[in-house]
């Protein structure tokens, strides 16, 4: 499953983003037994407490973006890093671009029978 990107302090999705989304989706129509756990992050702009809230806003935005492809919400849960959790540590546009994300992690999956 592949992430989707933000923009600056916002938490709506972009075309991209929608795009990476319907791929995930059909990923997990596919793989039925399969729960994914959304993180939501943020670039180290803002304080902690700020970033926590966006990145909830984040992970929530593409929980209610699956749910209206078809996916159980059973099946998604949220969690939020804020900037807590960097995939790059740079001070510089290209690189808080990356830190402002929506990352699918598989939590269970059962064997298909």
């Amino acid at each position: 499953m592949k992430d989707i990107y933000f923009n600056y302090d916002k938490y709506d999705l972009k075309t991209e983003a929608r795009e990476t989304l319907k791929a995930n989706a059909n990923w997990l129509k596919t793989n039925a037994s399969a729960r994914v756990e959304i993180e939501g992050h943020a670039d180290e702009r803002g304080t902690n407490e700020y970033n926590l809230a966006l990145g909830a806003k984040r992970a929530q935005a593409a929980r209610d973006y699956l749910v209206t492809l078809g996916i159980s919400k059973e099946r998604l849960s949220t969690i939020s890093y804020g900037e807590e959790l960097p995939v790059c540590k740079e001070q510089n546009e290209g690189c808080w671009q990356k830190n402002r994300r929506g990352r699918f992690v598989i939590i269970s999956a059962r064997p298909a029978s």
